[in-house]
């Protein structure tokens, strides 16, 4: 595993993410898909709240204290308990764009890392440190898609009547 790249490309995929919710007022920011899923807005929320509650602690854990049991996340159940859809966007993205720097921070002061420390839950089995890292990375990637496809939605819904065909086809859909 090339972590360094890894880190790189962590610290990379935060920009993306910046970019495509920067011209989004608030109301657009909170427009949901039709068909269901998550607004733009509660995509941030959520990317802030895996940054500190999931990854860079779950990692830190993994790396430190293999033995030690994860406190449980519940990304779904966050978007209404924490209330993701009454924020500003943009107090959101600032916020989730300061963690990713100290995740990054973090990241880059580890000494010597053993990414192959195992940590063991029962509903993924065996994860290594390195998985995580990883997965991290791959994480921002199915958010940026997501946002896109959010987007394109949100598209279609005000060219209507007319349509999006001649752009290309559209992009796969998900609740997530």
């Amino acid at each position: 595993m090339n972590a360094e790249s890894l880190i790189a490309r962590l610290a990379c995929g935060a920009e993306p993410i910046r970019a495509l919710v920067a011209d989004l007022d608030e109301a657009e920011a909170r427009w949901r898909p039709p068909l269901g899923g998550w607004s733009v807005l509660e995509v941030v929320c959520h990317l802030r709240d895996e940054e500190t509650d999931d990854f860079r602690q779950r990692l830190r854990l993994t790396l430190e204290e293999p033995a030690k049991e994860w406190p449980g996340i519940d990304p779904d159940a966050w978007v209404r308990e924490r209330r993701y859809h009454e924020r500003s966007l943009q107090r959101e993205c600032d916020a989730f764009l300061a963690e990713r720097r100290k995740s990054l921070d973090w990241l880059k002061g580890l000494a010597s890392p053993d990414w192959s420390r195992v940590h063991t839950r029962p509903r993924f089995g065996s994860m290594a440190a390195g998985d995580l890292l990883a997965a991290w990375v791959a994480h921002d990637l199915l958010h940026v898609r997501q946002i896109a496809r959010i987007r394109y939605e949100h598209a279609r819904a005000i060219a209507a009547p007319f349509k999006l065909d001649y752009a290309g086809p559209a992009p796969e859909t998900s609740a997530r």
